[in-house]
């Protein structure tokens, strides 16, 4: 046993304890895709604009390459670990097994935090589509979030099945929301004029721009990496996870290049886009006029898949963490008919909605989605970086355990999405207009790390994801 083993202590479970634990399996191939595809699908529609305030349309594109070389060894590393130790707990697993109970308590809560944090961002994004749909003021904002909550935690609580079902035909109607703006702007694309304010210039922010635009471009593919959450729901993750995660990048790389500039490249232009809190509402009026809203309405499909798909997220990554004991045990249990994680879903929307809130209540400057995509960023990069030691360590370490999939990428992969996550992580608290959140972030990190020094450490459970790792540590 090694020291950080010898670190914890571990609770005996009484014997009803899994029982009240179960999770129902039901995935498949198409249904993974969908999955991590609605996942994300939210970031081409609203997040990522903000970017080209921070770095113009140049700096955002050169921000938008690096992060896909990122999330393609991200992904390509998170294929092959996924089906080889295919549990709920998806990052913390990796690392628990990797690198012990501290490295995966970490890494978890520091995913944790990003599946929280973005769930919060897209509600503002929701609020902001809605609100000019209807003409609220947004003063009202706050009461969007709110029903948006109620609806697709009671959504996610009904069960797998069903939002399963729903993560497929949502994904679809937010694709082919996107098929509908990319071709109905191919009249008005002038790029000269709009991407680049008719100035030609590429880089208006400069080297700094390409910096500042990271976390946004980022936002193009966060949470794609939630799939492995998926594993324990699905009837054959170690054959069927790589694909769902691998199919669900490719599709999303398509999709991040068109809206940049498609998006960019019509009226009103890079400059206001990126101001705006719902950017394809603009190029609605400018493609259909009056019969914008009814398009922006529909636009809100792409919000509403990331936000129902991401509220599945942490339900299960909260329930996994739970389960384990790194989490107080009481979230964990599943709901007694539909086999769901009920307490994590209400738990990890009730701290969702305080953090949207209070952000908006502190007169925080700058707007408050944007905000929030900074905090989640901040979990989010801090999670690649332990995910991808992880995939190196297990490489090293654990040389012949089972693996169904093997990244082509290898070591190199990983190592490159590593160094991209951590020049990202300090790119965000050198942003002056945001960092003072994202240290509040910081803070909270390090009070949860805290809270598992004094207190869960103690108090840990051989969950699934123990056992195998105190296995083969063996």
């Amino acid at each position: 046993m090694t020291p950080d083993e010898r670190s914890v202590a571990y609770t005996k479970a009484d014997a009803g304890y899994f029982e009240k634990r179960t999770l129902r399996r039901h995935a498949r191939v198409l249904h993974l895709w969908a999955l991590g595809v609605a996942a994300v699908i939210s970031g081409d529609f609203f997040g990522w604009n903000f970017g080209l305030t921070s770095g113009g349309f140049g700096g955002m594109l050169i921000a938008l390459v690096i992060m896909t070389v990122m999330y393609g060894g991200l992904c390509f590393s998170i294929a092959e670990m996924s089906p080889a130790l295919p549990h709920t707990g998806g990052a913390y697993s990796f690392a628990r097994t990797a690198m012990g109970p501290w490295g995966g308590y970490i890494t978890g809560l520091a995913e944790n935090m990003e599946y929280i944090l973005t769930p919060a961002t897209i509600v503002v994004g929701i609020g902001g589509y809605l609100g000019a749909i209807f003409g609220t003021p947004r003063s009202m904002e706050p009461v969007w979030w709110l029903v948006s909550y109620a609806v697709f935690v009671a959504l996610n609580i009904y069960g797998v099945e069903l939002s399963f079902k729903f993560s497929i035909f949502i994904a679809m109607a937010a694709l082919a929301v996107l098929c509908v703006f990319w071709i109905g702007a191919i009249p008005h694309l002038d790029f000269k004029r709009w991407a680049l304010d008719g100035r030609g210039q590429w880089l208006p922010g400069g080297r700094a721009g390409v910096f500042t635009a990271l976390p946004f471009a980022l936002w193009f593919y966060l949470a794609i990496e939630q799939l492995p959450l998926a594993a324990e729901e699905s009837h054959d993750p170690k054959r069927d996870m790589p694909k769902g995660i691998l199919w669900g990048l490719l599709t999303l790389i398509a999709c991040s290049f068109l809206t940049l500039y498609t998006s960019a490249s019509i009226p009103p232009g890079a400059a206001k886009v990126g101001e705006s809190q719902e950017p394809l509402f603009l190029g609605f009026q400018v493609m259909f006029g009056s019969s914008a809203k009814v398009l922006a309405a529909v636009a809100c499909v792409g919000l509403i898949a990331s936000f129902h798909t991401i509220i599945f997220a942490y339900g299960r990554q909260i329930y996994s963490l739970s389960r384990a004991g790194y989490f107080p045990t009481w979230l964990s249990e599943t709901h007694s008919k539909h086999k769901t994680p009920v307490r994590s879903l209400m738990a990890g929307s009730a701290l969702g909605l305080a953090a949207a809130l209070g952000i908006h209540l502190s007169g925080q400057k700058g707007a408050v989605g944007a905000v929030l995509l900074n905090m989640a960023v901040f979990g989010a990069v801090i999670a690649y970086i332990f995910q991808m030691a992880s995939f190196i360590l297990l490489r090293r370490r654990f040389s012949k355990i089972d693996r169904p999939y093997v990244s082509p990428l290898g070591t190199a992969g990983a190592t490159i999405a590593a160094s991209i996550a951590g020049v990202t992580l300090v790119t965000l608290f050198l942003n002056p207009e945001y960092n003072r959140s994202v240290l509040g972030a910081a803070v909270w990190f390090l009070l949860g790390i805290g809270y598992f020094a004094v207190y869960a450490r103690h108090r840990l459970v051989r969950s699934p994801e123990e056992e195998f790792a105190l296995r083969h540590k063996r």
